[in-house]
């Protein structure tokens, strides 16, 4: 029996005074719901978060988790109580147990990610952008599993184990923040933080039919998080609603504003289709179709585009990337020494154990194919900011309140499917699975993946958004009235 096992035992399962609310109820609480029971008293935060350790005991095997604590969880629960019965102004997430990626510090609590040198790694506080939810009364429910180090789509983990699929326990769920989206998409968690250098967040909120919302550059604070990229890297909330996602954005930023759903009819979206919609699996094309079709039925103008700055192989340049490739060594560096780490960079590189990660590792930040000072100076300071000007060219001559693509080219691939992925007869790296994020994670646009639809085979396809620098608020407005139109994913058939 796992120590998680003998606490659920201990417990005794859900308290009968919760037996209002059965369990099959509290898994499909979003995070706005579950805040509104407890804020009520409808249940508890310790019921509630009971339930959820419930739900990770019975859910092991989909390896959602690297660290969980239930005695903590359920210490955090009884606070949050505690403070409602005595009448103490209650936060916006009073009790909401969150999903954090485990390369987002948590003081006191393991922050490894996903590498085996950080796996004692402890930080000595938190991450700055846990502070607003801890303070509006989140409640830390664990740490979860990623592709090692951040660097990949899979989450197929060579330290910590692969994490899986809800839909098909033998594919992936995307990457690099896999554990966070197959907690919420699992319905362990109602919501929780990944982070996002070109992707990661989004892509495995897409093959897991949940929301993920990556924010304009500099949205969010970027201290306290295990790097990439400077330059390119966010944390970004998951949750199974774009409501949950305004209610995490909010707190975390702490614009209060009020987000309401936007008019449809006249909303003029972008599609570029030589770029974002060029070699799509004819199951991800044919949702993704209907889904527009779905939108233009509900009144929205689609405007065909064509990004000058994006030719067919601007993402196999690797433009972008050099940015991000170039400064993981000195930017992991500096996290180490402000960490008091006796680490070096070369000394985590040594134990990775995930073969994609040693190869990147291997050819692009210590080996022959690294880039050179001038590529990378050409990269952030030529490149990128020709790429933001030319994308809000087309934002502005096109009148355009947002451009839409598929999400990823192809549904989740096999667990072990690490190097390539066919789409009819045409081969293509799974760093593809990033390919139409590229661009607006580069210009640091905000961006939002939203459910489209299921394969015939049951797994889920997204859909993403990308808005202008800045127009976050409005994206996540967009973003609601999309839903509307789409529907949200179904429970995984767990």
């Amino acid at each position: 029996m796992t120590r998680l096992s003998a606490l659920v035992a201990a417990l005794g399962g859900v308290p009968r005074t919760a037996s209002a609310m059965m369990p099959r109820d509290l898994s499909n609480l979003t995070a706005v719901q579950a805040v509104g029971a407890m804020r009520r008293g409808d249940i508890t935060a310790e019921q509630y978060a009971q339930f959820c350790l419930m739900r990770a005991e019975a859910l092991q095997h989909l390896n959602a988790f690297i660290t969980l604590d239930p005695e903590a969880v359920l210490e955090a629960a009884r606070r949050a109580d505690r403070r409602r019965a005595a009448g103490e102004p209650l936060g916006p997430l009073h009790g909401l147990p969150l999903a954090i990626k485990d390369n987002i510090d948590t003081a006191g609590v393991i922050t490894s990610a996903g590498t085996a040198a950080l796996r004692r790694h402890r930080p000595r506080s938190d991450a700055p952008v846990l502070a607003p939810l801890y303070a509006a009364g989140a409640i830390l429910l664990g740490k979860t599993n990623l592709h090692e180090l951040a660097y990949g789509y899979t989450t197929n983990n060579g330290a910590f184990g692969p994490t899986r699929n809800p839909y098909d326990p033998q594919r992936i769920p995307g990457g690099s923040s896999g554990g966070t989206a197959v907690a919420i998409a699992a319905r362990i968690a109602p919501a929780g933080l990944g982070t996002d250098t070109n992707g990661s967040v989004r892509v495995p909120s897409a093959l897991c039919g949940i929301a993920g919302l990556r924010p304009s550059a500099g949205r969010y604070p970027g201290a306290g998080i295990v790097p990439i990229s400077h330059t390119r890297d966010t944390a970004g909330p998951m949750a199974r609603t774009v409501a949950d996602l305004v209610l995490l954005d909010s707190v975390v930023t702490g614009d209060a504003s009020p987000v309401e759903p936007v008019a449809l009819k006249g909303l003029r979206v972008g599609v570029a289709r030589g770029y974002f919609w060029a070699d799509l699996d004819a199951e991800v094309e044919r949702i993704a179709s209907a889904a527009l079709a779905k939108l233009v039925d509900a009144g929205v103008q689609i405007v065909e585009v064509d990004f000058a700055p994006l030719p067919a192989d601007a993402f196999k340049t690797r433009r972008c990337r050099a940015i991000q490739l170039t400064e993981t060594r000195p930017d992991l560096a500096r996290y180490l020494e402000q960490h008091g780490s006796s680490l070096s960079v070369e000394a985590v590189a040594r134990e990775i154990a995930t073969p994609g990660v040693k190869s990147v590792f291997d050819r692009f930040i210590f080996g022959p194919e690294a880039f050179t000072p001038a590529q990378y100076e050409a990269a952030l300071h030529e490149y990128r900011p020709a790429l933001q000007a030319a994308l809000a060219t087309s934002f502005r001559d096109g009148r355009l309140d947002a451009t839409l693509f598929p999400m990823t080219q192809v549904p989740a691939l096999a667990i072990g499917q690490e190097s390539e992925f066919e789409v009819r007869g045409a081969r293509f790296p799974v760093l593809y699975l990033g390919r139409n994020t590229d661009p607006g994670s580069c210009a640091g646009l905000p961006g939002v993946a939203l459910h489209a639809g299921m394969t015939r085979d049951g797994l889920p396809v997204g859909i993403a958004l990308d808005s202008a620098a800045g127009t976050d608020r409005r994206l996540l407005g967009i973003g609601l009235s999309i839903e509307q139109v789409l529907g949200r994913a179904p429970a995984p058939p767990l």
